[in-house]
Parts: structure tokens; sequence; C-alpha cells
């Protein structure tokens, strides 16, 4: 892809965001892009870094690695955004800023003590399987009560909200009533005591629903980097 071309598509999902914040009566900057940038060569992201993107997420451990310490003197802040296996939690709470597909109370146990001391907090949402699919990650919305206080006790971590993969759907108003299931939950918690302030919700084909419905954090790919390169 060309910097022209990226940076047309960069700027066509801000207008995007923003007009969906707009509409639900929100401001463009209480919406975070997350470049979902796996599979991506590195080249596409030092040029949406040179674009002004900041955020970046990744799925798949080695690359995310090999990406972040080459471009370590940039100043960008790394997500990642796949499942995260027991024997690979320690590189992840040292090189990434956030998690957001935390499912198992064992694996934010791991972040947290193997997250350094001399960096901030690990920020983490929880994935909720929020239309209960065998297929997907996520814990069930009833485990919520028990397991935000646990994980929220843990001190190397901070537990910021809640995430989700909801069934794909081209309906808008279908689109919106899985995340607002998930904003309903988020609200929920809070009023029993939690303080969670994030909802990574909306993908390429429905983030405009997430927005409408509070997404605080939308991941986007396709409409930033056109089809993912085949491995």
């Amino acid at each position: 892809m060309s910097p022209q071309n990226l940076a047309l598509h960069i700027a066509a999902a801000r207008e995007r965001i923003a007009q969906a914040a707009t509409g639900a009566g929100r401001s463009a900057q209480s919406v975070t892009l997350l470049a979902v940038s796996k599979a991506q060569p590195l080249p596409v992201l030092e040029m949406a870094a040179d674009l002004g993107l900041r955020e970046f997420g990744e799925s798949y451990l080695g690359e995310a690695l090999a990406k972040i310490a080459a471009l370590q003197d940039r100043g960008l802040s790394w997500h990642f955004v796949g499942r995260i296996q027991a024997n690979k939690t320690r590189p992840i709470a040292q090189a990434c800023a956030w998690v957001h597909a935390l499912d198992r109370l064992k694996i934010a146990e791991r972040l947290s003590a193997q997250r350094p001391y001399h960096a901030p907090p690990l920020n983490v949402c929880l994935q909720v399987n929020i239309g209960g699919e065998a297929s997907k990650g996520g814990v069930a919305p009833q485990e919520l009560a028990t397991l935000v206080p646990a994980i929220g006790a843990l001190p190397r971590l901070k537990l910021r909200g809640l995430m989700c993969l909801p069934p794909p759907e081209t309906d808008p108003a279908r689109q919106r009533h899985w995340f607002a299931q998930l904003r309903l939950l988020k609200d929920e918690l809070n009023a029993g005591g939690a303080r969670l302030d994030t909802l990574s919700m909306g993908m390429s084909d429905d983030f405009e629903a997430a927005i409408a419905e509070g997404s605080t954090i939308v991941r986007l790919g396709t409409v930033l980097f056109g089809p993912r390169p085949v491995q």
C-alpha cells in the first residue's frame, strides 16, 4: 500500500469515527483508534506511524515482539488482542501496554507477577463471550461478578474494562444489540463498585454501531490496511 492510499484510509476512518461519535452525542476524542496490524509488514506500520497512528494491536507473539523491537523509538503503544497461552505471558507482560482478550484468572495472575516493576501497571480488558458462542473465547457474563474483583485486586494490572467479539451481524440494529449488552454489563459492574472506563468493541464491519453504544476503543484492520496479506 502506498503512503497516499494509507493516508486516505486513515483519514476516512477517522471521519467515520467522528461522525458516529457526534451522532451519539460524544466527542471523537472519546474513541481511540486501535490499528490492528497483525500480518501487516513492518514498512506499512512505519508508514502508519509516520501518518500519526500511535496505538497498534497484534495477535501473534513472535510477530508482535519483532515489530515492537523494530519500532521501539517511535513512542507507540502496543496492545495484545489475541488469546494468551499461559507459557507466553512473560513477554506480553514485559512488552505491551494493553491486553484485550483476558479470560482466565490464571493468565491474569501470571501477567501481574511478570509485569516489570519499573513499568506502569498493565492495562487489561476482560473478554466477554457476549453471544455464548462455543467457537469464541471469553468469559460468560455471569462469571464477571467474581472475576472482576479478583483481577482488580492484582497489584501489577489495571482492569480497565470489557471487550467482546459479538456474533457477526449485517443489520446495524442487531450489531447494536450485542454492543448494548456489553455496555449494560459494564454499567452493572460499576454500580457494584467497579471502576471500569473502557469498552473495547467494534471492528471494521461494525465499529459505528459500537460507538453508538459507548465503545471507547475500536479495533480496525481492514478499513485501514485493506485485506490482510496471505501468510
